[in-house]
């Protein structure tokens, strides 16, 4: 690697950083990568019109998968939260579990709700449930909050239809199904650790009980209204990722020329599982329950506006991934890290943990990552089970260390009444327990893969 290639490639990065680092919202980041694919490109010499070319088919490219995905599922989610399902998922799980054993209930009920639904409006509609417990148990918040938080942010970024590992492994062209799998090996261990494990430990560290502030909040919710049952919430939640899982399964164990392949591939892929999934959400959850057609249009028209600015970053990551391609840039830097006997993985998760501490959006971490990644794809010879590790490396590096700059920080801080340092004992280190842990199983994996 030539001095001059070098400086390109600290130029480039440095731009990332601190454009980065005075970024505040998902549009700033937008922006930004915008911004510093225009500047690559211009660095390197590249013509206007093969600057516009690239940035048109980076976006395009990139959007044509995940913004149906993104779509379908902001849709399926949304629906789900109307209906209550995951209140019903909370309250079941802690009877089947009982009172002994109320963290891990909360910590699988995260786990499996924060797969269609939102992190933060997860929360929202299941904090009512934890501040019941801590009036009733006397117990700190943290006992019951941070495995429901672990499960949450674990499957949040580990696990599609969630916006940050679907944006990864679009960028990565990584199939679902490795990626769903892989996720919840590297997940389940994270979760047990961060949540239920670490929770009971930080507990008797921080003893906090509901916020008086947050009083109101309690006296607003409908406990007696009529919820799903729990077998209906369960499997809506996970036959999209059935599906997709027996579509990864079919081509790797039937002929290429087989019928069967072909049905169960069509019926796996992402765009049928989830519009199956999110028409039976409407019908189920929707319809059955008494909401008008009109009812259920708004209810899916407003599940799009959030899903919106993330399917713009994750083009954004799309132009900035291609054009590192275009420029020659991505070559440069994979030649720099075979020199260094830097491996793949290592660098995904290293270069999404710098971007996670200077940015703070775990979702946006994920999709800059995966744009420095992408390119290097084609410089090493990485299989389809390698490219599911990669979206998990990255998930798990753009989730540790969340400090001041994250906004699931102060949501955590505001709804737990936590002061600033107590939120960095608890939450973040909850978080950089997840993250170190989904690398660690990644990395492990990776070594018989």
């Amino acid at each position: 690697m030539t001095s001059t290639s070098g400086l390109i490639i600290v130029a480039v990065l440095a731009v990332v950083l601190l454009l980065f680092l005075v970024m505040r919202t998902k549009l700033q980041a937008f922006i930004a990568l915008l911004v510093v694919s225009l500047l690559v490109g211009l660095a390197v010499g590249m013509s206007p019109a093969d600057i516009i070319s690239t940035i048109e088919e980076g976006m395009g490219g990139t959007l044509g998968f995940i913004a149906v995905i993104i779509g379908l599922g902001a849709m399926f989610g949304e629906m789900l939260r109307v209906s209550g399902g995951a209140e019903r998922l909370a309250l079941t799980l802690m009877d089947k579990f009982g009172e002994k054993n109320i963290s891990w209930a909360l910590g699988l009920t995260g786990f499996i709700v924060s797969i269609p639904v939102f992190l933060d409006v997860a929360l929202v509609i299941l904090v009512p449930i934890l501040y019941s417990l801590t009036q009733k148990t006397k117990k700190s918040l943290l006992y019951f909050g941070i495995p429901l938080m672990a499960g949450l942010a674990v499957t949040h970024s580990f696990i599609p239809p969630t916006p940050g590992p679907i944006s990864v492994a679009s960028l990565l062209n990584a199939d679902l199904g490795w990626v769903i799998l892989f996720g919840a090996l590297a997940g389940l261990p994270a979760m047990i650790l961060a949540g239920p494990v670490f929770g009971k430990y930080i507990a008797n560290k921080i003893h906090v009980g509901v916020p008086e502030y947050m009083m109101e909040q309690m006296k607003q919710v409908d406990y007696d209204r009529e919820l799903p049952s729990f077998k209906s919430v369960v499997s809506i939640i996970l036959l999209p990722l059935i599906l997709i899982l027996v579509n990864t399964t079919a081509d790797l164990v039937l002929a290429d020329d087989s019928t069967l392949r072909e049905i169960l591939t069509f019926v796996g892929h992402p765009f049928v599982a989830l519009t199956v999934a999110s028409l039976l959400t409407f019908y189920i959850f929707g319809y059955k329950r008494g909401y008008k057609k009109e009812e259920i249009q708004q209810i899916t028209t407003k599940a799009l506006e959030p899903a919106g600015i993330i399917i713009l970053v994750t083009g954004a990551g799309g132009v900035f991934g291609e054009m590192l391609i275009q420029s020659g840039i991505g070559d440069i830097l994979a030649d720099a890290m075979k020199d260094a006997n830097m491996p793949l993985i290592v660098f995904a998760f290293i270069t999404a943990t710098v971007v996670r501490i200077a940015q703070g959006s775990a979702t946006v971490s994920m999709i800059t990552a995966a744009g420095l990644v992408s390119p290097l794809l084609d410089s090493f010879n990485v299989s389809e089970p390698m490219l599911g590790l990669l979206v998990i490396a990255i998930a798990s590096g753009a989730t540790v260390v969340s400090h001041v700059n994250d906004s699931g920080f102060w949501l955590v801080n505001r709804y737990f009444g936590l002061t600033e340092k107590q939120t960095l004992k608890s939450w973040t280190v909850m978080e950089t327990i997840i993250g170190l842990v989904g690398f660690g199983v990644a990395l492990l994996i990776s070594l018989f893969v």
